[in-house]
């Protein structure tokens, strides 16, 4: 592994630590400490998804303009910002700002690390090393790992700290961002990669994304997966409530997730790169999930807690085949010049998409019985075909510099 790549999977490890101390808890810390409404705990909880999944797409902007470097500092300092301003936020307003600013943070912070993992990835493949996959495995098992020990810290944190617990761990959070800013400060490059020079205009932008097929392909399977896997906080809690009457299991349900991820990624990445491509490595996780739904309808007599468990390990180990895939595929649909923006416009698209199902799939889960559960499996299937073919073994993968393309 190359000090770049190493770099850049400690930063997403330590950056989810520092988040998952924090966030968790914020909603009971607004209502609970500071007396706000659940209308306005809610609307704070919207606008901190919007500020970071909604404007990723900005992020990816601007590090084809500037590069990742400048956009990963500055992305830092704003989440140190925003940490410190929320520890001494007392009314609606403030919270709003603060919230927003670390929403924004994120949104720059995660497409310039996103996609210069995936150049890394990259280089490390065409100089003759592992497959681009391993690679990107490591770093989603590098996040993981992160969310897995941030509530961890943030509840030790919660539980010695009294009556400000809360801004403890908003200012531990804050040290952690400012221990990524120094380490990136001193450690990434200075240079100015293809994305110094990619940089485009909003309507340029849109026209780049809105005119790729292959990626809106791409971001529609992509989507179907992020919808999928946000079921692990609305249908799975349902389940459990329906079948246990309590939501006891569902925290050690989301460490096993993250567990599985950590220590799973790189065998489950290393079985795969010996028999599938990237397509279908992708086409495989989203079968993994199908067949995670249709587990747990077939379960459900047996008892909740067993469809619980199926289905939360099936659906982690969908996710452990696409996201590697899926980061994979972006160089050879749009190459580096626009890498950034791809990224970030992946995000905010399916993130979109599922801002859009949440309710309908909410509604679906009104009903009793295994339908729902049937129905969501179908989806994956659905758009199998959509997951666009891909050619490791020609030269298409080659990214110049300048955007374009070596082979056919």
């Amino acid at each position: 592994m190359t000090p770049l790549a190493r770099l850049l999977i400690l930063s997403q490890f330590a950056f989810n630590i520092g988040f998952f101390a924090v966030l968790p808890y914020l909603a009971a810390h607004l209502a609970g400490t500071l007396g706000l409404s659940g209308a306005v705990v809610g609307l704070v909880l919207g606008l901190r998804t919007f500020s970071q999944q909604g404007l990723f797409v900005v992020g990816g902007m601007l590090t084809d303009r500037y590069g990742p470097r400048p956009v990963v500092l500055v992305g830092c300092a704003l989440r140190v910002a925003g940490f410190c301003w929320l520890a001494e936020a007392a009314g609606a307003g403030t919270v709003i700002g603060a919230v927003v600013l670390v929403g924004f943070a994120a949104a720059l912070f995660s497409p310039a690390v996103e996609s210069e993992i995936t150049r890394e990835a990259l280089r490390i493949e065409e100089a003759g090393g592992h497959r681009r996959t391993r690679t990107l495995a490591r770093f989603s098992a590098g996040g993981q790992a992160g969310a897995l020990l941030g509530p961890v810290v943030g509840t030790a944190l919660l539980t010695w700290g009294g009556s400000d617990a809360f801004r403890l761990a908003c200012l531990t959070g804050a040290g952690v961002f400012a221990l990524v800013l120094a380490a990136h400060a001193r450690l990434m490059p200075h240079t100015r990669t293809a994305a110094g020079g990619g940089g485009s205009g909003p309507v340029a932008a849109g026209r780049l994304v809105l005119g790729n097929r292959r990626f809106l392909r791409l971001a529609g399977a992509y989507a179907v997966y992020l919808l999928a896997y946000n079921q692990l906080y609305l249908a799975l809690p349902a389940e459990l409530d329906r079948s246990t009457g309590s939501q006891t299991a569902l925290g050690w349900l989301f460490a096993l997730s993250a567990a599985l991820v950590v220590a799973g990624s790189g065998p489950l990445e290393r079985l795969a790169a010996t028999r599938l491509d990237l397509t279908g490595m992708a086409r495989a996780g989203l079968l993994l999930i199908a067949s995670s739904f249709a587990t747990a309808a077939l379960l459900r007599p047996a008892g909740g807690v067993w469809a619980a468990l199926a289905f939360t390990l099936l659906l982690t180990l969908g996710q452990m085949l696409i996201l590697p895939a899926t980061r994979a595929m972006l160089p050879e649909l749009v190459g580096h010049r626009h890498l950034g923006l791809f990224t970030g416009a992946l995000s905010s698209l399916s993130g979109l998409a599922v801002l859009t199902a949440s309710a309908p799939t909410g509604a679906l889960l009104d009903h009793t019985g295994p339908l729902p559960w049937l129905l969501l499996g179908t989806l994956p299937l659905l758009v199998l075909g959509l997951v666009p073919p891909t050619d490791e073994r020609r030269g298409t993968t080659r990214c110049l510099p300048d955007g374009g393309r070596t082979g056919a």
